[in-house]
């Protein structure tokens, strides 16, 4: 197993270092072969997809960039998986094998408390929680669209202005 090197990472195509037998060392021979032929091979799949092969190499090429989206694949799961699983040992992190695992994955997910970045700061606002009144409202308005809000008018003006024009036929 030779460790990811930029070049394919970057192509998404990591895991094909990580099952490569040749010695892992950057810059040799096989790994510059292995970059130029992924290279042309990415390039001639850029184009339009005319035939089923074209087709199925996008597909396979998609998979191989994101294995852990197939997994449920009923042909490809197995594989898929074993290699979310190369990848995730690569990274330092290793996924769950076993029910008890899993379950206790998302059991650890659901006490984790998750807040934004936006909503720390929000409630850190001295106005968090209280309602602005309307010349607060219209100075952030003014704010936000540097002063050049047109006067938006009110439902007694829009519906006087309806009469009007029903007075007028």
């Amino acid at each position: 197993m030779s460790m990811p090197r930029r070049a394919m990472e970057q192509m998404g195509f990591s895991i094909c270092c990580l099952t490569c037998d040749a010695p892992d060392i950057a810059g040799s021979q096989r790994c510059r072969g292995c970059i130029a032929s992924h290279t042309r091979a990415r390039d001639r799949m850029s184009g339009q997809a005319i035939t089923k092969a074209d087709r199925l190499s996008r597909e396979l090429v998609t998979m191989l960039a994101s294995p852990a989206s197939y997994i449920d694949d009923t042909e490809h799961g197995e594989l898929m998986l074993h290699y979310v699983t190369l990848i995730s040992e690569h990274q330092g992190t290793v996924s769950a094998k076993t029910q008890e695992e899993i379950e206790e994955m998302f059991e650890r997910q659901r006490r984790q408390k998750t807040t934004s970045l936006i909503d720390r700061r929000r409630r850190k606002t001295s106005w968090w929680g209280s309602k602005l009144q309307p010349d607060e409202m219209e100075e952030l308005l003014s704010l936000i669209d540097g002063g050049k809000r047109k006067e938006v008018p009110t439902w007694d003006d829009l519906l006087a202005e309806v009469g009007d024009l029903l007075d007028e036929d």
